[in-house]
């Protein structure tokens, strides 16, 4: 290792000025329209009161 190595504090590396706060967002974004949509979830049925049920 070199004399100017060893001086140089550790630094932690920018990419193109990009925050990690950007990169998350950027990659939840892309899982978010890479995945199918999902099904709709089911209406529960509700019984309507005051009414007797039909028999099946």
């Amino acid at each position: 290792m070199s004399a100017s190595e060893r001086d140089v504090p550790a630094q932690p590396r920018v990419v193109a000025g990009v925050s990690m706060r950007d990169l998350l967002a950027s990659c939840a974004a892309a899982e978010a329209v890479s995945r199918p949509p999902r099904d709709p979830e089911p209406v529960p049925e509700v019984p309507v009161t005051g009414q007797p049920r039909k028999a099946a």
